[in-house]
């Protein structure tokens, strides 16, 4: 499992706060450092997802999401402008919906959305590092990330909420009305949507391949402590064998093959 340090943890707060710095200015800018002020003991600390198959399923993880899915979603606006696309926003408007399109997995005013797993069971055969907050009401994670944004009193160009709000793609059901249309006066307007989607998706695999890298890592080293562990066994074994007939088979009866 892929866990991040302390000083990864601070480093990559500081960073989402220089974005905002650098980004904003005047009353949003204001605006936002109140709502990152507020949230800042529990958003330092949140996950990106409750399972660790899923994505940044630790501690810190939703900082480092939102940080890297800001970084693609510019990569992708510039790949899709070097070919043709239309870009008719600023990466002002990106970068909020970037930074805002999981707001709501920090979980509303006072109450934590992922809470730890406390069951051996859940974590051990599920992955569930982090299961959702029984104690939170019902809303998805788009609608309480609007919720909370108009809570503090932070507004958002139109582009800014289509593109929050469809960052998800079509795995949000609500979506998909937005994205599947026959009438081309209902087709979306902008691209914005498009790429802030793509860059949440490759964010989002690429986190899962590291998971899978360091998985296999984890895998590795079990594997060779293993090793160790019967290659002393093998050696006490062939010792007591010569030395003490009574002493092997005490250690046949606790470690040997169960008859």
């Amino acid at each position: 499992m892929i866990t991040l340090t302390e000083k990864e943890i601070l480093s990559n707060w500081e960073k989402l706060r220089g974005i905002i710095t650098d980004t904003f200015e005047g009353e949003r800018l204001e605006k936002l450092n109140t709502m990152y002020d507020y949230f800042e003991e529990r958003m330092v600390l949140a996950p990106a997802s409750g399972k660790e198959h899923f994505h940044n399923a630790m501690v810190g993880g939703y900082v480092a999401h939102v940080i890297h899915v800001i970084e693609s979603a510019l990569q992708v606006k510039s790949l899709w402008e070097q070919n043709g696309g239309k870009i008719d926003f600023t990466d002002e408007e990106l970068i909020f919906a970037a930074m805002h399109h999981d707001l709501g997995k920090v979980g509303d005013l006072e109450i934590d959305y992922y809470v730890p797993q406390e069951s051996d069971w859940h974590r051990k055969n599920k992955g569930e590092i982090y299961m959702h907050n029984p104690d939170l009401d019902y809303m998805t994670v788009t609608d309480r990330a609007l919720f909370i944004l108009q809570h503090f009193g932070i507004k958002m160009s139109k582009l800014e909420y289509i593109g929050l709000k469809l960052t998800d793609g079509m795995y949000e059901e609500a979506n998909k009305t937005y994205y599947i249309q026959y009438f081309p006066q209902n087709v979306l307007r902008s691209n914005i949507a498009y790429i802030l989607h793509q860059a949440d998706m490759m964010a989002t695999h690429i986190e899962y391949d590291k998971w899978m890298k360091g998985d296999e890592k984890d895998k590795v080293k079990v594997k060779k402590s293993v090793e160790k562990i019967k290659k002393a066994a093998d050696t006490t074994s062939k010792f007591l064998s010569t030395e003490n007939d009574n002493a092997k088979d005490l250690f046949d009866e606790l470690f040997g093959e169960k008859k």
